[in-house]
């Protein structure tokens, strides 16, 4: 989507001279947008490959339509990358702050060393009036404290100020999240830069999407409770799920109906495998740790719960492959279907079909995995499995086949077509996407979570 310079409901767009900091999968869909919208824009990093790709107008990762949009922006002429941060200093009168905050290796805990090190390379080099704007997740608290940093670290100093803007990018949807959301949240101290970022995102605002303005810890919160209450809704789903295959029950069925209450709604109740990807898992834990770390750690003690339905979901997957065949996985020719944590997107970052991967290979299976664009990530993570090329490839000779990424490619199977290439028709449908009845049908023994088993 592209908003129009001109648009006469937009009015007269005031061109801002801003920074993206950090060109990953955040950074990169924001500079591009930006800089699509009207802005001047340039982007850094410390990774000059990353910044040589995307100068070059190849975004270096999956993401529907990005590639048009960067390279709309290059051509004209609003946009550039660099490694250098003094000249991001010397151009941008707004900083957008768009690194990771991952996990950390030792605890539940956000790693923040990408943050501090963004801060601690900007600050001295902010010698004029500006404002640093963070749109990374982070725990309740660091934008109070990284203001302070950036008022007693920057030349200018009090002029120095910062606000936080969380984003709320789905991947496979980034494009559209960024200049078309569903809602704009900006946690800000002072008026004016209130007022910087309404020209900031003007074009997006004058097509009537909500502006919700908060302080600092509010916004922070927003996106944290966001995040958690997401997770809770699909972890909800999939413990019901396995009451459903004890009784007998559909959850899909049972998903529709509940889903009809406006006060629930159906979006993610889609019971299967669960959540992955480098947001709501490292999240939900972050936000846990944080309010442990201010003393309330118990007002959140169901996140663990949350956290442990959601592991459980890929347990159940491994359980159904071993029910499927009497417990003797060893030595079987199992193809997984999808790698990545969700359809339209190549991030294998704590990816259910991974891991569920990983622990079919330790029960000594012959996996072979098929994703239309993450095998190549997906083979540093699980570099035992073997990677087809081709769907027809993938199928070729499988004694066992698992859905668990739901790529329309995979949801469009069809299965008298489907049981001529495989070896034995028995099918694990991890997310809840396929017929159950039809597969039935045309012959398979087919096991949907949350559905149970259909035999021939």
């Amino acid at each position: 989507m592209r908003c129009n310079r001109c648009d006469p409901k937009a009015g007269n767009l005031t061109v801002m001279r801003i920074s993206v900091i950090g060109t990953g999968y955040l950074g990169a869909t924001h500079a591009a947008c930006m800089a699509d919208l009207g802005h001047e824009v340039i982007g850094f990093d410390v990774d000059p490959e990353k910044v040589a790709s995307l100068a070059a107008g190849t975004v270096p990762f999956h993401e529907p339509g990005l590639d048009a949009v960067l390279q709309r922006a290059l051509a004209a002429g609003r946009l550039r990358f660099t490694t250098a941060i003094a000249d991001v200093a010397a151009h941008a009168d707004v900083h957008f702050l768009c690194v990771g905050t991952p996990q950390s290796k030792d605890s539940n805990a956000a790693d923040m060393s990408q943050v501090n090190g963004a801060i601690d390379l900007l600050a001295p080099h902010l010698d004029r009036a500006c404002l640093v704007v963070g749109k990374s997740t982070v725990p309740v608290g660091t934008a109070q404290r990284l203001a302070a940093q950036l008022q007693d670290t920057s030349p200018a100093g009090a002029d120095v100020h910062l606000a936080w803007n969380p984003e709320f990018l789905r991947e496979g949807h980034a494009v559209a999240d960024t200049v078309a959301p569903d809602r704009l949240v900006i946690g800000v101290t002072d008026p004016a830069d209130e007022a910087t970022l309404r020209q900031v995102y003007a074009p997006i605002l004058a097509n009537d999407v909500p502006l919700i303005v908060a302080d600092l810890p509010t916004s922070e919160l927003v996106k944290a409770s966001a995040n958690a209450f997401l997770a809770t809704k699909i972890s909800f789903i999939n413990a019901i799920a396995e009451l459903c295959e004890a009784t007998g029950a559909d959850i899909t069925v049972l998903a529709d109906a509940i889903g009809r209450d406006e006060r629930i709604g159906r979006r993610f109740l889609n019971a299967g495998l669960g959540f992955g990807g480098g947001c709501l898992p490292k999240d939900i834990r972050a936000f846990r740790a944080r309010a442990t770390e201010l003393g309330v750690g118990e007002s959140l003690d169901l996140l663990d719960d949350v956290d442990a339905i959601n592991q459980r979901c890929r347990t159940r997957a491994v359980a159904a492959a071993l029910s499927l065949t009497s417990q003797q996985l060893a030595g079987k020719s199992v193809t997984i279907l999808g790698a990545a944590f969700k359809p339209d997107s190549d991030d294998v970052r704590d990816s259910p079909a991974l891991a569920v991967a990983a622990e079919l290979i330790e029960h000594g299976a012959q996996v072979t995995i098929f994703d239309p664009v993450a095998n190549q990530n997906a083979s540093t993570r699980v570099p035992t499995a073997t990677y087809a090329h081709t769907l027809e490839e993938a199928l070729a000779g499988a004694e066992l086949v698992l859905l668990l990424t739901e790529w329309k490619q995979f949801q469009d199977l069809d299965p008298i077509k489907t049981k001529s290439q495989v070896a034995m028709p028995l099918m694990i449908d991890a997310r809840n996407v396929l017929d159950p009845q039809q597969w039935a049908h045309a012959g398979w023994t087919i096991h949907s979570l949350g559905r149970g088993t259909r035999h021939p």
